[in-house]
């Protein structure tokens, strides 16, 4: 599991805008897939360069630059000075701890946002900073690692399907946001059955690694809402076009992306609410079982209270003990032993104690 605050001790007493990568220390190059686009054509190529990427900065049609890594503060500041990104953009998007935000820059609009990896089969979450930069003719996003959730898009932009290749880069940054909040649904839908296990399991045979789960969970949903409620915000803005990078006809999908963005967040609380009651429901499972056993062990004890009684009383080795010597008197204690027993049964049952 990520850490819910990254250290950002490298970048102590630095002036603002110094480009210094906190994450964890990576050796692979960082790799920038080019696709450039209008209705009639779309081109796609791979480059480790800038210098690659800088002609598609004025290019009559639309360009994304999608970055995976931001470990290489070289390739990233060459980046900022083609396309006229601000040091302390560049700054937030090497700096891998952002709250899911938007910023007005005039020429351009930057977008931080949260996307989830797929999760896989027994495993965690591992959310992942976007960084986009939205221009009037061109988007570049910025990923920590390699891989995302945007094949489908790329598919759509390949094949001219959709409306992609007839609008511009403010659409394509509502297509890379409804990939992302699209994944959180899949992922709440895995939470959502993986609930209904447990309280399965809380109900019928609660262990210790089921309050384990729960715990995992509940972690889990922190960063879900620490990602899906400052997002809302952000598409809100987008949705008001207080930007003219941001076209009319737009504003009508951001807003269906806004309303997706508040069922995830419904179905947060809801399972933050489920989790925090199992976790009530467990304790109280937990604690009736015991009550089940101490009852059990309390009757066994209470029955057995008087036949020990009996017991001592003809083990005190008395010289003067009529009955001892009588020769049946060993089978009338027991006996009068196995009576008493029998009676105190029969009045636990009566009284519904067992």
């Amino acid at each position: 599991m990520a850490r819910l605050i990254k250290r950002r001790s490298k970048k102590s007493g630095l002036p603002p805008g110094a480009l210094v990568y906190i994450g964890e220390k990576k050796l692979e190059k960082v790799r920038v897939k080019i696709m450039s686009y209008d209705l009639e054509r779309c081109e796609e190529r791979q480059t480790e360069s800038a210098a690659e990427c800088a002609p598609f900065w004025d290019a009559p049609s639309v360009t994304w630059l999608n970055v995976d890594g931001i470990h290489d503060a070289g390739l990233i500041q060459e980046l900022g000075s083609c396309y006229g990104i601000h040091p302390l953009t560049l700054e937030d998007i090497m700096t891998p701890s952002q709250r899911p935000k938007l910023e007005d820059y005039g020429n351009y609009l930057y977008l931080v946002v949260r996307m989830l990896h797929p999760r896989q089969e027994g495993g965690n979450e591992r959310f992942e900073q976007v960084s986009m930069v939205i221009g009037p003719n061109f988007l570049l996003s910025f990923l920590e690692d390699v891989g995302d959730v945007f094949d489908q898009v790329r598919e759509r932009i390949r094949s001219g399907k959709g409306r992609i290749r007839g609008l511009g880069p403010d659409y394509l940054a509502y297509s890379l946001l409804d990939a992302i909040v699209d994944e959180y649904f899949l992922d709440l839908e895995k939470i959502g059955d993986e609930i209904e296990h447990l309280e399965d399991e809380i109900l019928h045979e609660p262990q210790t690694s089921t309050v384990q789960r729960i715990h995992q969970l509940k972690r889990e949903m922190i960063f879900l809402r620490k990602s899906v409620w400052p997002l809302r915000e952000a598409i809100a803005r987008l949705e008001r076009r207080e930007s003219p990078l941001v076209r009319e006809t737009t504003t009508v999908f951001l807003k269906d992306v806004y309303d997706h963005t508040i069922q995830v967040i419904d179905a947060v609380e809801t399972f933050r609410d489920m989790l925090t009651g199992m976790l009530d429901t467990y304790l109280t499972s937990v604690s009736n079982r015991m009550n089940e056993v101490m009852k059990v062990l309390t009757l066994i004890a209470t029955i057995f209270m008087p036949l020990t009684f009996i017991a001592g009383v003809y083990g005190m080795n008395f010289d003067f003990m009529p009955e001892t010597g009588w020769r049946w008197g060993y089978f009338a204690v027991l006996g009068v032993m196995a009576a008493v027993a029998g009676v105190m049964i029969a009045f636990f049952k009566k009284r519904k104690w067992l």
